[in-house]
C-alpha cells in the first residue's frame, strides 16, 4: 500500500536526485522495470548500466536521468527504509509509484497534490489515517496540507 506523508517528514530524503547519484547500484538501471519507467518517463533507451541513448541529449550516464525517474528508481529498488519526497516527481510517474506500492508497502512524502488519476486506488494519508480510493477523495483532503 501507498502512504503519503503530506509536507516535510522528519529524517525524509529530501533531495532524493543527489541521493540517487550517490547511492544507485548498476543492476537497478538495467532491470526490466527500471528501463520501462526510464522509456515511459524520459523516453529514453538504456544502452547498460552505465550509457543511456536520450533523444534529447544524446548518451547520458544514469546521473543525468530526470529527478522523476531517479525518484522512482530510489522508491522501487533502495531497500534502506527510507522515505523518499516524491515532489521531484511530475504528475507523469503518479502511475508508476501506485505500480511500486502494489509490490511493496512504500511511504513518501509530497509537497504538491499529485495526480493519481481518478482510481480506483488505496492511498493512506499519514497525516490523517484515513485511506483515499479516488481522485475525489484524494484531492478533499491533499489541499489542507499542500
Amino acid at each position: 500500500m501507498l502512504k503519503v506523508y503530506l509536507g516535510d517528514m522528519e529524517g525524509e530524503v529530501y533531495n532524493p536526485p543527489v541521493y540517487f547519484d550517490n547511492q544507485y547500484e548498476d543492476e537497478w538501471i538495467t532491470d526490466e522495470f527500471a528501463e520501462k519507467m526510464i522509456s515511459d518517463i524520459d523516453k529514453s533507451t538504456v544502452v547498460s548500466p552505465h550509457i543511456i541513448e536520450s533523444p534529447f541529449l544524446g548518451a547520458i550516464t544514469p546521473k543525468e536521468l530526470s529527478g522523476g525517474v531517479k525518484t522512482l528508481i530510489l522508491m522501487k529498488y533502495d531497500d534502506s527504509g527510507n522515505i523518499f519526497n516524491a515532489t521531484a516527481c511530475g504528475d507523469n510517474c503518479a502511475k508508476w509509484i501506485l505500480k511500486i506500492a502494489e509490490s511493496k508497502d512504500l511511504t513518501v512524502t509530497l509537497h504538491h497534490g499529485m495526480r493519481f488519476g481518478e482510481g480506483p486506488y488505496e492511498i493512506m494519508i499519514m497525516n490523517t489515517g484515513k485511506i483515499v480510493h479516488n481522485r475525489q477523495e484524494w484531492l478533499d483532503v491533499v489541499f489542507d496540507y499542500v
